[in-house]
């Protein structure tokens, strides 16, 4: 199961971060590290940093894009250390573990952390199925990258050692990857546009709250594939209107 799960660092500015991140995996027995367009180079001092857990750095998968990261992934969480404005589903790195050792019998997970100085753009985590937030003291909550890594990491072993004590394993729903929900989303903004329900002039926040709408529901692979097809049957009843 930790096979299945990556870490997924975006847009890291500091090439020691990716060394000290990757220790922490390590360390918790996590082995694939995702580095989403990352503003430096693996050098000297990563490895330096990664101590033992060189092999990790070395085989870490650097993508230019989140999308290409999450493609494949049935659940995405995002780290998010302040509120935002748009309330998204919430876990506690506790939870985060549970649901990632749950899920990872199924299918892909990415956890991903942000940017050093200002995190996950609220693009990025509109990405993300769920947030993990670090309750750390509010007086003093400045944690590092390799500090948020090891906190959800930990958790997540955790996790994993309490399943390992069970002989059978919960079934799991089949749930649409990353790039499916894309997908689908592209297609009711589409669809919604053509209908004149989105002005596309002044879009507002309409896709992004019909985005958490469905992050919250979570429809299974099924359930996707009936909303796509009735989308399909609106964009026929438009062109059959039209000609």
């Amino acid at each position: 199961m930790l096979d299945k799960i990556s870490v997924v660092l975006v847009g890291t500015s500091h090439p020691g971060n990716i060394g000290s991140a990757a220790r922490a995996m390590k360390v918790m027995g996590l082995t694939n590290l995702v580095l989403v367009d990352p503003a430096c180079e693996i050098d000297e001092k990563s490895y330096a940093l990664a101590a033992g857990a060189a092999d990790i750095v070395e085989n870490a998968k650097i993508v230019p894009t989140l999308d290409e990261a999450i493609a494949d992934c049935g659940l995405v969480v995002g780290s998010s250390a302040r509120s935002r404005t748009l309330e998204w589903p919430q876990l506690d790195p506790r939870e985060c573990g549970i649901k990632s050792i749950a899920e990872a019998s199924s299918h892909n997970v990415a956890i991903l952390f942000g940017r050093e100085r200002t995190g996950l753009t609220n693009e990025e985590l509109q990405k993300c199925h769920c947030h993990v937030y670090i309750p750390a003291n509010p007086d003093y909550s400045s944690l590092n990258l390799a500090m948020a890594v090891q906190t959800v990491s930990y958790e997540i072993r955790m996790a994993y050692l309490e399943q390992q004590k069970y002989d059978g394993e919960s079934k799991v729903e089949e749930y649409p990857r990353a790039k499916e929900l894309e997908m689908f989303y592209e297609h009711l903004e589409k669809v919604t546009t053509q209908t004149q329900f989105i002005n596309k002039k002044h879009p507002g926040m309409v896709m992004a709250k019909l985005r958490r709408l469905f992050t919250r529901a979570r429809p299974e692979q099924q359930e996707l594939n009936i909303l796509r097809g009735i989308l399909s049957s609106v964009e026929k009843s438009l062109e059959s209107r039209d000609k």
